[in-house]
């Protein structure tokens, strides 16, 4: 046996690889399962036949978020940043509150496959059907490969810590599993094993966060809640003017100016506002408006309150016993599978194995399913071939799969640090949500709002790309956040400089999607709809951010060192969600 071969199964016991073969042996009966299902049709491979229960949805869409790469970007940021530096993802709770209570009804009703054939559906004309196929082609090739490479890169950075693969033979296997599993079974394979790979993901970081914080390495979880004392700055929750980097050294550049940015400015501005494409491609996969609204709260619940804290420890705990990152050759990030290999004993190092693999498949197959059904759906069907039979548009969105997968494979060569891609990737778009919004609540806008807002945004950071390459210097976070107020003031000059659209096309959403907002020409012409008033649902969302901030930041405290404050937290937590219920029954 070659020596290479042999060093991969010594890497772990006969017991932990037990666990990794029965884990693939179960994705793959599923997705095998599932096949003859998705093969119906395109509405069966991609939206499920509209037939999903609510917790199936949020367990699928917080799988997806759950990928490889979370706990090592948390373990970096942590690290080198603090707690607080989470704020870059935290800031959803606001949209994600929303959706719950507004779009995911909203999308529910529209019936779309994608969210990009909302765009015929709300806008006419040339510029729609230009701008359906332009979007469906950016965001499933270029923005999404950059997402499936930063997935792919944190798998390979794993597999590299546990085995010592080159880079190359660990993004090449990646690549094969992600490829098979998805081009068999469609969204209903995708689902289902999202649901078994989230538990699994799940309980092996939670197994692991109990083991390392229990672990005599520090004295127990009393010894380490007293040596977080020596790493007390990387534990704010929040940055004020004089933490982290000051504000006395310039407020541009300051920790204050980015954690302001992230919770007033991202979680609006970017272009998952109103939702992104696998959350729309799950709530228009629902039974019904309310498996749509109860699916999207318990991913919310899972992906702010439950899932979060197990990675903050092991990566509080990295820090008191390796300092510097030194054991992961100076890659902070892969700091957290460090831990794992040097403290997990057999049996917990194959579940912890395993709880990355599902991590990383359940999101790998989201994105490459996802993908596929904006080139089908959106691009070949639209655009190329309009009456095939549904056989060959199966066929011809597992080639795209295959295609997905192989350029994911390129990217992920080329992202080195996961955390800064996820904020150029924000920022590629970071004017058009605004936009998102407004085009479900104001009839005045049109296609060329939203064709003017994205085009702005990719134009801003790349001509700030070549600036900050011209100049030598680095592309900052104060650099990015540029792009949003230049987008915003283009595409309101483009909106009234440019005709609505017409009533007939208005006239059709309104029937469909029966919106709130500022529709009152559109409304008068159609008397006998009936919507709901817009006020109990702004006090839902209000009660629905107080139930996970509180939440979500209680359990922290618990969890390190300050239950008091961490128990009114939650206390606060539980009685606004008993508000929610009562508000909800009433309606």
């Amino acid at each position: 046996m070659p020596e290479s071969i042999r060093a991969i199964f010594s890497a772990l016991s006969p017991v932990d690889w037990i666990i990794v073969i029965v884990y693939l042996l179960l994705s793959l009966g599923i997705g095998v399962y599932f096949t003859k299902r998705a093969s119906k049709s395109m509405a069966d491979y991609f939206v499920s036949g509209r037939n999903l229960p609510w917790w199936i949805i949020g367990t699928s869409m917080v799988a997806t978020t759950f990928a490889a790469d979370t706990p090592l970007v948390v373990t970096g940021w942590v690290r080198t940043d603090g707690i607080w530096k989470n704020w870059f993802w935290w800031n959803y709770l606001f949209s994600h509150v929303i959706i719950i209570f507004v779009f995911s009804r909203l999308w529910r009703r529209a019936e779309v496959i994608t969210e990009n054939e909302l765009i015929e559906l709300r806008y006419g004309g040339k510029p729609a059907a230009f701008l359906r196929g332009f979007k469906a082609f950016y965001f499933s090739t270029l923005f999404n490969f950059i997402v499936m490479g930063w997935v792919i890169s944190a798998m390979a950075k794993v597999l590299k810590v546990f085995f010592g693969f080159e880079t190359t033979f660990a993004v090449i296997l990646c690549i094969g599993i992600a490829f098979f599993y998805t081009m068999m079974s469609g969204l209903w394979g995708v689902a289902l094993t999202d649901f078994f790979q989230y538990f699994v993901a799940l309980i092996g970081t939670t197994v692991f966060a109990y083991v390392v914080v229990n672990s005599p390495v520090v004295g127990g979880f009393d010894g380490f809640l007293e040596k977080i004392n020596g790493v007390q700055s990387h534990l704010s929750f929040f940055m004020t003017p004089s933490s982290g980097v000051p504000v006395s050294k310039g407020f541009w550049s300051s920790s204050f100016f980015v954690f302001l940015v992230y919770v007033t400015v991202i979680w609006w501005s970017s272009h998952n506002s109103d939702g992104s494409g696998y959350f729309i491609q799950r709530m228009c996969a629902a039974k019904n408006e309310r498996h749509a609204v109860l699916g999207t709260a318990w991913f919310s619940l899972n992906h702010y309150v439950i899932r979060f804290w197990p990675w903050v420890l092991v990566a509080v705990f990295s820090l008191i016993v390796y300092p510097t990152a030194e054991r992961a050759g100076g890659d902070q990030e892969a700091m957290y599978v460090v831990v794992i290999r040097d403290f997990l004993g057999p049996g917990l190092k194959g579940l912890l194995f395993v709880a990355f693999l599902a991590a990383f498949m359940s999101t790998i197959t989201t994105q490459l399913n996802w993908g596929a059904s904006y080139l089908m759906n959106d691009v070949y069907k639209r655009f190329v071939n309009k009456s095939a039979n549904e056989s060959h548009y199966i066929f011809v969105s597992r080639l795209f799969t295959l295609i997905l997968t192989l350029l994911a494979g390129y990217f992920a060569f080329h992202i080195k640090n996961i955390g800064n891609a996820w904020i150029f990737l924000w920022a590629m778009s970071a004017g058009i949500g605004l936009v998102l919004i407004l085009r479900w609540f104001w009839w005045r806008i049109n296609a060329w709002s939203e064709i003017s807002a994205l085009g702005a945004s990719l134009l801003t950071i790349s001509l700030l790309t070549l600036y900050t390459k011209f100049k030598g210097i680095p592309l900052e976070f104060s650099h990015q956040i540029i792009v949003v107020p230049i987008s915003i003031v283009i595409w309101l000059v483009v909106t009234f400089l440019t005709k609505p659209e017409s009533e007939g096309t208005l006239l059709k959403f309104y029937k469909k999607i029966r919106p709130w907002g500022w529709w009152s020409p559109i409304a008068k012409m159609n008397p006998d709809i009936e919507r709901t008033s817009f006020i109990p649902i702004v006090i839902n969302i209000l009660l629905g951010v107080s139930f996970i901030f509180f939440a979500m930041i209680g359990i922290g405290k618990l969890l390190l060192g300050t239950p008091y404050i961490g128990a009114f937290m939650i206390l606060i937590s539980i009685c606004s969600g008993i508000l929610i219920y009562i508000n909800t029954r009433k309606a």
